[in-house]
């Protein structure tokens, strides 16, 4: 019986052009183009679509228009998320002081009084230590909730914000 194989080239190569207009960006240059939140959070254009059409329309435009506003949001969102998963943030804490004081080390071997440990052994005692509580701060269902906070916030604000006047009748056929 031949392997099943999933044509993972077709499915990626419809996203490529929107997360390569993403990766070429700045940070700085990410955050420079911040919509006002007085126009992220208009209540005067908040309104119910009339149909899928519609929420497919105006989740297009809205996500290209706010994406910074968005990437806010999801860093808000994690941080968030880390704040009130006190156990995962200080694994994540953890790991990167432990792999940065063996970087640190440059390779010697760390001598401390009588004991001697050799960056090997370092990096297992780390790995020892970090793996069960990195296990037991459960960092799948913390990115789990922020897949779907993020999503619901995102999609949401989305679906219901309707586009500017100027920009309703640019799509008209005239």
């Amino acid at each position: 019986m031949a392997p099943l194989q999933f044509p993972v080239e077709m499915i990626t190569s419809r996203f490529s052009d929107r997360f390569n207009s993403i990766r070429s960006t700045s940070m700085s240059s990410r955050f420079a183009s911040l919509k006002p939140i007085s126009e992220f959070f208009d209540l005067k254009r908040l309104s119910k679509p009339a149909d899928f059409g519609e929420v497919q329309s105006r989740v297009n435009y809205n996500l290209s228009y706010f994406s910074s506003n968005y990437a806010l949001v999801f860093v808000m969102l994690s941080i968030y998320s880390l704040l009130t998963n006190p156990v995962l943030l200080f694994v994540i804490i953890l790991v990167t002081v432990g792999l940065y004081g063996i970087g640190k080390l440059e390779g010697r071997d760390l001598d401390v009084g009588v004991f001697r440990a050799t960056t090997s052994q370092l990096y297992t005692g780390l790995l020892v230590i970090a793996i069960p509580l990195g296990l037991y701060a459960s960092p799948f269902a913390s990115l789990m909730w922020l897949i779907g906070a993020t999503g619901v916030t995102v999609i949401g604000h989305a679906a219901f914000m309707e586009k500017p006047i100027e920009n309703a009748f640019s799509e008209e056929a005239v």
